[in-house]
């Protein structure tokens, strides 16, 4: 059976990327496989917690691909959009990283204890929490950081206008990550975050190959600092 780890900031294993961010987490505890801290290119999967109908299938349509391209899709394993990104590269054999918002003795929300499980037996579970740290509301916030801050770009597939998921963003832009918004009907209020993002400046959305162009662009910088 795996063991928890800890990793510090002054360790090789380390993050060289989460040290870019002006609040690098000092601990990190560690479940699963590290080696995916090394690994590149790695973009968070973000978004509302009651998906629409459709959300499943766009969030499919977008990231599959790049599953298949070996990226590390990294997310915070809340219901959802969140879930959604994890289960999908799970199903595609892919790498995925979850963030928790408590110790890993309290999986959140609890009907994830079997993605949970999942995840650290073929991907990677991240908290700066002890695992004997209950969840606490501060604490999604806080890790937030660490998703945003891990990931080449953060794509938002469905946020309404007052989300959590923006609190991300704020921080993806902060840290100078790219953001990523996938639009949709303007009828729901799932994607009245995303537009408005779009509005702001977040590049839209409608393929994978939107996503692999920055990385086309931009790739080589972000590798050196990964190194």
């Amino acid at each position: 059976m795996k063991q928890y780890g800890v990793i510090t900031i002054v360790d090789e294993v380390y993050p060289p990327v989460l040290k870019t961010i002006k609040d690098a987490p000092i601990v990190l505890y560690t479940f699963g496989d590290v080696d995916l801290l090394k690994q590149t290119p790695t973009l968070s999967v973000i978004g509302t917690r009651n998906p629409s109908v459709g959300a499943w299938e766009t969030t499919s349509h977008i990231i599959t691909p790049l599953i298949k391209e070996n990226w590390v899709i990294i997310s915070g394993m809340a219901r959802g959009i969140d879930s959604f990104a994890h289960k999908l590269a799970l199903l595609h054999h892919g790498r995925t990283i979850a963030v928790m918002g408590s110790g890993f003795q309290y999986v959140y929300p609890r009907e994830n204890k079997k993605l949970f499980e999942a995840i650290a037996q073929h991907g990677l579970i991240l908290s700066e929490y002890p695992p004997h740290i209950p969840p606490r509301p501060y604490q999604f916030p806080e890790r937030n950081r660490i998703i945003s801050g891990l990931s080449f770009g953060t794509l938002v597939i469905e946020a309404a206008l007052r989300s959590g998921t923006l609190i991300t963003v704020e921080q993806a832009l902060d840290q100078g990550r790219e953001v990523y918004a996938v639009p949709g009907s303007p009828l729901l209020k799932q994607t009245e975050g995303c537009h408005k993002m779009i509005q702001e400046g977040a590049k839209l959305v409608h393929h994978a190959p939107d996503i692999l162009e920055d990385w086309h662009q931009n790739g080589y910088h972000w590798e050196l600092i990964c190194k």
